[in-house]
Order: structure tokens, then sequence, then C-alpha cells
């Protein structure tokens, strides 16, 4: 049975931990996202969901390329394309080994056919990058209205996540869209300009961007 309320986002603990179980359909993905939640299953009998206290956002305003990587993707750019391999991607960001201290993923087998059917439902979206015909890198996440939450992204070559980091903004910034959840700050997030905000600040941005 579908989600059909969460709590409070500001009854979540010091490290944002809302809620324990529930499920993963459209309609409870899509209750989340609303309210500022996400998932992050611990493994496949045991999901959580978040709304950290700090949110890691990137203003599009903000966005900046480092120079070195934008020489790079001149002298050898990488062919872009928009929801052409999206199974693929989110199958290969679950494979993804250097997270840090992250034991495994929490990209998990329900997690994955969950996030195609928003994708076949048109909520969730991937962008990759190609190099001679093969996927060497993609970043995917979930869109309602202006809003758009990044979840994770994947290379198998340098520079391949971020170009497709690249390919995600411009899309956002053709969709009139201001801003971009990162949810938790990383350097591969913090390396464009994100930053990390209030949980209360975050939540009026993104009521903002679902009128």
């Amino acid at each position: 049975m579908a989600v059909i309320e969460f709590p409070p986002v500001e009854s979540a603990d010091e490290d944002g931990l809302l809620a324990v179980g529930g499920d993963l359909q459209p309609q409870s993905l899509l209750k989340a996202y609303r309210s500022g939640i996400f998932p992050w299953p611990i493994d496949e009998h045991s999901l959580l969901w978040f709304a950290p206290p700090r949110r890691a956002v990137l203003a599009l305003e903000e966005f900046h390329v480092a120079k070195r990587l934008a020489r790079d993707l001149r002298k050898a750019p990488f062919v872009a394309t928009m929801n052409q391999a999206f199974r693929d991607v989110i199958t290969r960001c679950a494979e993804v080994k250097n997270r840090g201290t992250q034991r495994g993923t929490w990209i998990t087998p329900e997690l994955i056919e969950a996030y195609c059917e928003l994708h076949r439902l048109g909520f969730c979206h991937s962008f990759e990058s190609w190099r001679d015909g093969q996927l060497v890198g993609g970043v995917y996440g979930v869109q309602i209205g202006r809003y758009f939450s990044a979840e994770s992204s994947f290379y198998r070559e340098p520079n391949a996540s971020k170009a497709a980091m690249c390919s995600l903004v411009d899309f956002l910034r053709a969709e009139g869209s201001s801003w971009l959840d990162c949810q938790v700050l990383t350097p591969f997030s913090s390396s464009f300009g994100a930053t990390e905000i209030p949980r209360a600040t975050f939540m009026e941005m993104l009521r903002a961007a679902l009128l």
C-alpha cells in the first residue's frame, strides 16, 4: 500500500532520519519528494526515509565548471544524450564503489525497478555521456515541475559523469528551473558550486518550485 502521509520533516533526528518502512511505489516516492524527503535503503529489507537538517543544493546561477575541466571537455567532448539508457545508468550507479566510507550501495534491485517505473511515468530522467558508442558516464534524478533531485552518478572514463552533470544543468535551465537538489553535499556536487542550506529554507524553495 502506498504511503499516504509522512511525519513532518521537523521531526527527523539529528542525522535526518525521519521514518522507517513503507514502500517504493510511485505514489509513495512522489509523495516523499514533494514533502522534502528522500529514500535511502540500507539493504533489500530496510527502507529509511531522510529529511536532513541541512540540505545540499546547487543554485544554477552559481554553477561553475573548473577551467581544466572545461578545457578537457572541449578537447575531447563526449556525445551527450538524455533518457537514452536510463536503466543502464541507474544500474551502473549501483555498481559504484568509490563512495568514501559508505558500505555497499543504497541502490537496491527494488529501488532500481521503482525508479525505472518513475522514468516510464515521466518523473525520472537520465543524462548520458558516450564515447565511441559506449556508455561511459551518467547521472539520473527525479523531476517534479521545476524541482529536480539529482540521485546518483557514475563514470567509466574521467570527466564522463561531470559532462553528464553539465547536460543536466543545461536541461534545467531550459526548463526554467533555478536550482538543483543534491540532497547530501559531496566532493562531486561541491566542485560545481553546491552548498548546504537549512532545511527550512530548502522547504520554502521546494514549495515554490512545485507551484
